[in-house]
């Protein structure tokens, strides 16, 4: 006699990721049968059909026929993007296979910003004004009107790449020329997409937050508030801390909920997880950035739920899966993150006194993310850091 078919988990996951450990130990966790699909092929491919595919992201029909076709036999229960441009993969795979998950279309406004800017605006969401520009055909006397400061912001990139704050029309003439090479690098990975857009945008002072949260059926969930106590001012915005639970009030964290709610709500997001960037200041909540994905980095690590310490992608897996009767609470002490930055372009030899930051009190963790030998560059040209710190 035997038991019911395992469920079949697809895991969207690039080669760059930093989440693969963290999502491949989930799904372990969950005991499902994985098929995992980047886009380089495996050397264990051959050996093991059910549980590698090779997907060309940035080709989102192509990945949808591959994955029929791989479906036919090798039935899939449920399918996941842990990334920007997997999440709008997962999504149109999902709606082939008949599978519960967000709109194909909604996730793709979540990933283009100019989009994102248009629905929120609809729906009466607090965002900074904009207006939408083609860096590789801007017509300079359209930017007489630009109000400063301003934060110019490719649509379809994420991680702070390419985001600079400007003050005067001289620092925006500089960003532009910044932007137009870095959008030009990333364009190999990217899908088709309007060529070199990017927003120019009013800059929202206030403190900022991060909302982590999951969808069911439409209705948001907040499984962390994070406060993000180093200012981000700029001229750039590489993230620093993240600390949860947020030492905000209790009206500051509804009206931050909230917002974020109405954001998703406007999108159409009904499904999965969000993490949703914003700022408050006397005037209230403002969305600065929603993303149909979970939190990027190593940062998830910091959260953990329900008595038996879930880990953050046990959760948005069962979810998936169809097996997350109720979403547990995050454990009640207080917990954070520290991204460790670039400080400037050069080639990564190491990072000494490790020993001594383990040894801090309430420090968990350190992972140094990048290899020796490898080149590396500050924000706004690339979104990598040198690692993080637990606690």
């Amino acid at each position: 006699m035997t038991g019911a078919p395992r469920s079949r988990l697809l895991l969207l996951l690039p080669t760059t990721t930093y989440r693969a450990g963290a999502f491949i130990a989930a799904a372990d966790a969950l005991d499902v049968d994985l098929t995992v699909a980047s886009e380089r092929d495996s050397a264990f491919s051959p050996d093991e059909p059910a549980a590698l595919l090779t997907l060309n992201f940035a080709e989102t029909a192509e990945c949808v026929a591959r994955v029929v076709e791989f479906h036919r036999r090798h039935p899939v229960q449920a399918v996941f993007g842990v990334d920007d441009l997997t999440a709008v993969v997962a999504a149109h795979v999902a709606q082939a296979l008949g599978l519960d998950h967000n709109p194909p279309a909604a996730v793709e406004a979540a990933g283009d910003k100019f989009r994102q800017r248009q629905l929120l605006a609809r729906a009466g969401v607090p965002i900074p004004s904009f207006e939408r520009y083609f860096a590789n055909r801007v017509d300079p006397s359209s930017l007489a009107t630009v109000r400063f400061p301003a934060v110019v912001k490719p649509v379809s990139l994420s991680a702070s790449l390419g985001v600079m704050r400007v003050d005067d029309p001289d620092s925006l003439a500089e960003a532009i020329t910044r932007l137009r090479a870095i959008l030009e690098e990333a364009a190999p990975a990217l899908p088709a997409a309007p060529e070199q857009a990017f927003l120019i945008e009013d800059y929202i002072p206030g403190e900022e937050y991060a909302v982590e949260g999951i969808l069911d059926d439409g209705r948001l969930t907040v499984l962390a508030l994070f406060d993000k106590p180093d200012p981000l001012e700029g001229p750039t915005f590489a993230e620093t801390i993240y600390l949860t639970p947020s030492r905000a009030s209790d009206a500051v964290r509804a009206a931050l909920t909230d917002t974020a709610q109405a954001a998703c709500t406007a999108l159409g997001l009904v499904r999965g997880p969000v993490h949703v960037e914003l700022r408050y200041n006397t005037r209230g909540p403002w969305l600065v950035e929603l993303a149909a994905r979970p939190i990027g980095g190593r940062c998830g690590q910091v959260l953990r739920f329900g008595p038996e310490a879930k880990s953050l992608e046990t959760i948005l897996l069962a979810q998936a899966l169809g097996c997350l009767p109720t979403i547990p609470s995050r454990e009640p002490q207080a917990s954070g993150v520290m991204m460790l930055p670039v400080p400037s372009a050069g080639t990564f030899q190491t990072i000494t006194g490790l020993e001594n930051g383990l040894a801090t009190p309430g420090v968990t963790d350190i992972a140094v993310t990048v290899h020796r030998g490898a080149r590396v560059r500050p924000l706004p040209e690339e979104s990598r850091y040198l690692g993080f710190i637990f606690a």
